[in-house]
């Protein structure tokens, strides 16, 4: 596996982070491991690049960063090399639907997040607040321009209702993924995790077919089906593993499922 494989890919909630929303020290050490043996490590996930970086600041090894489901991506110095928002009148064509107030509506936008009202849950997602929240009336914002438009309830089915609703009129424009069950999110058609990922391969002279992949998620669908090898998380949903059935199961992320796959697996260790 050391000689096919060069690249680690991986998502970040559910994923790589435990369910603290932190990497353990095991982690880290796999990781440093695998940077030192030269493998190209990507990270990709649906969260805001301010949200995310200081989750992974002491991950202490080289990688690329893939933000807001491939809306952005991020060299290993930090530097943007990739960047995609929605444009505004798009997100209002959505907002107009008058979407009830039951759901937590959210504006993902370069330096601040857009929201109709105060989620806690939401909050707590957060280690650092260097990515900050304004409560807005979204009549009201003449820019609606945004990386991504999310949704949240408690409900999934709720959820599945209010993306129907959207898509039915909006599927030529936008793309929705569930990167949890509470949270729904529309991204542009050209965005994608894969899609980012392959510019990533293609300035590193790498392939897909030289890539593991894990993730939990149904954002993670198209990254995981272009891997070379592509593993599952044990906690993901239920759905997303009877969809691809003939992907392995690993351990939960609270269990180091994606450092211990790839110890046992790779001979530098």
């Amino acid at each position: 596996m050391k000689d096919k494989f060069k690249v680690i890919i991986t998502d970040l909630d559910g994923t790589l982070l435990n369910n603290n929303h932190q990497v353990s020290d095991y982690t880290k050490t796999v990781f440093r491991k695998l940077s030192k043996e030269n493998y190209l490590i990507i990270v990709a996930t649906g969260r805001h690049h301010l949200d995310a970086m200081p989750l992974l600041k002491n991950l202490g090894c080289p990688f690329y960063l893939v933000t807001s489901n491939g809306g952005r991506i991020h060299s290993p110095k930090k530097e943007l090399i990739y960047s995609f928002d929605i444009k505004s009148e798009a997100i209002k064509s959505i907002l107009d639907l008058e979407i009830s107030p039951e759901f937590t509506t959210v504006l993902f936008q370069e330096n601040v997040w857009l929201s109709n009202k105060v989620n806690e849950k939401l909050n707590s997602f957060q280690e650092e607040m260097n990515y900050p929240n304004e409560i807005v009336n979204f009549d009201e914002v003449t820019d609606l321009s945004a990386i991504k438009l999310f949704f949240t309830h408690d409900h999934h089915h709720k959820l599945v209702e209010l993306k129907d609703r959207i898509m039915q009129d909006h599927s030529d424009d936008f793309h929705f993924a569930f990167s949890l069950p509470f949270c729904l999110e529309f991204m542009d058609k050209s965005v994608d995790k894969s899609v980012a990922i392959a510019k990533i391969l293609e300035i590193e002279n790498h392939s897909f077919e030289q890539s593991i992949a894990f993730g939990d998620g149904f954002n993670d669908e198209k990254m995981l089906l272009s891997a070379g090898k592509a593993l599952i998380m044990q906690n993901a949903v239920e759905s997303l593993k009877n969809k691809l059935p003939h992907l392995e199961v690993i351990s939960s992320n609270e269990e180091d499922g994606v450092a211990t796959y790839l110890a046992n697996s790779i001979a530098c260790f």
